[in-house]
């Protein structure tokens, strides 16, 4: 990569801290944007369009599946989440880095499709913690805390695509990791090649 900003892939599941990892890293680092997914379900309280999600209807979504406009896409619990190619790589042109909160599905094909980027997993301390956590979220019935438990640990087992892992043990410390990820992976050679070469001539 030249002076092309640098895609982040985060993905954990439910209940891990991811959200609270990405904010702090985005107030840290105004070079890095967020990517802000498409999706066809319906605004939780205090959810801004734009913002948090662009809220657009399944025919909509649906069309762009069809006229290719993600770049990577999936169905969860009945509803459509999916990235938009213009708008990805529109900020990385700009030499912005993003990070691209998505699950395990998208990042593969990211990974396969999209070119190089940095791709972290988010761990929770154990499973039981994992536990904990998710029964905390809501007032769920059992059998959809089950599910959420299902689909995380489905996520957790494609860990192999990931280059980082990161135990969420302390959030202050999960923080550090990912920032200690983040600088080092800009100072990687390769991408400092076009400087490199300004330098010696």
């Amino acid at each position: 990569m030249r002076n092309g900003g640098l895609f982040i892939v985060v993905s954990a599941p439910s209940g891990t801290g991811k959200t609270s990892i990405c904010r702090e890293i985005l107030k840290m680092f105004p070079n890095i944007r967020f990517s802000v997914s498409y999706t066809t379900r319906k605004p939780r309280p205090n959810e801004i369009d734009g913002q948090d999600y662009h809220f657009i209807s399944e025919k909509e979504f649906l069309d762009g599946i069809e006229r290719g406009e993600f770049a990577e896409w999936t169905e969860n619990y009945g509803h459509y989440y999916g990235t938009s190619t213009k708008t990805m790589a529109a900020f990385l042109e700009r030499g912005c880095d993003l990070i691209l909160d998505i699950e395990s599905a998208g990042a593969k094909t990211l990974k396969n499709h999209f070119g190089p980027g940095i791709f972290i997993f988010i761990l929770p301390p154990s499973l039981d913690e994992l536990k904990v956590r998710l029964r905390k979220r809501g007032s769920e019935s059992d059998d959809a805390l089950q599910k959420r438990l299902r689909n995380a640990l489905n996520e957790i087992r494609e860990i192999g695509l990931y280059d980082y892992i990161i135990f969420n043990d302390n959030l202050e410390t999960a923080i550090d990791r990912f920032k200690s990820i983040y600088v080092a992976e800009k100072c990687r050679r390769e991408r400092l090649q076009e400087r490199i070469n300004d330098f010696f001539n």
